[in-house]
């Protein structure tokens, strides 16, 4: 079994843009505009509930063959059956996803405004690294700020694929492109506008 590949819009889910009752409906609608990669993020405590919601995007995303990432629990990963997990530096350790989920799953770091922890995540073995916000974000508006010029020095230093995350919209995502992003992580520019499907569109357009 190959690793999906990580390049593309990465569309992530927000509970508090999208209710429970719009959140398969207007994922299946970025699926159909051409996101290419998933995340549910979903902080509450509601085990119950994320374990439904997380399940109902796996059977969704698989139909599109479009792997599911579940943001920072390995446990509800692994329960499900997701194509991987991202994690942050407060989630378990790169190591320990690494052996619940197995060899064959996409596991992504999020590596903030900083190189050496980029180094040090592909030297640990994960698949991909983000790195943001690159531009002030309505989801994380306290986020740490990350420099353009970070994607071009990761690009020439690292060999796994780099997200870009923070702020983007189709506007200002040609830059990060040109700077080596391989992939747009994505919240509000894609699930708070009004035609979620033409809003995914606008950036899968920007890879071909």
């Amino acid at each position: 079994m190959h690793k999906p590949s990580c390049r593309g819009l990465y569309a992530i889910t927000d509970a508090a843009l999208l209710p429970d009752d719009r959140l398969v409906t207007a994922v299946e609608q970025a699926l159909l505009g051409g996101a290419r990669l998933v995340q549910y993020r979903d902080k509450s405590s509601d085990g119950a509930r994320r374990l439904t919601q997380a399940r109902a995007l796996n059977a969704l995303c698989r139909r599109h063959d479009v792997p599911l990432i579940i943001n920072d629990d390995v446990e509800l990963a692994a329960q499900i059956g997701a194509a991987g997990v991202h994690i942050g530096k407060d989630d378990p350790a790169l190591a320990t996803a690494r052996a619940r989920l197995g060899a064959t799953a996409l596991i992504g770091v999020s590596c903030y405004d900083c190189l050496a922890l980029a180094l040090d995540a592909e030297r640990a073995g994960a698949d991909y690294i983000a790195f943001g916000a690159f531009f002030p974000s309505p989801t994380k508006p306290a986020e740490i700020q990350a420099p353009l010029g970070l994607l071009r020095e990761a690009k020439i230093t690292l060999t796994v694929p780099i997200v870009a995350i923070g702020g983007i919209t189709p506007d200002n995502a040609p830059s990060l492109l040109d700077a080596g992003a391989d992939a747009l992580a994505v919240v509000s520019a894609v699930f708070a506008q009004p035609d979620i499907q033409a809003a995914a569109r606008r950036f899968a357009a920007l890879f071909h």
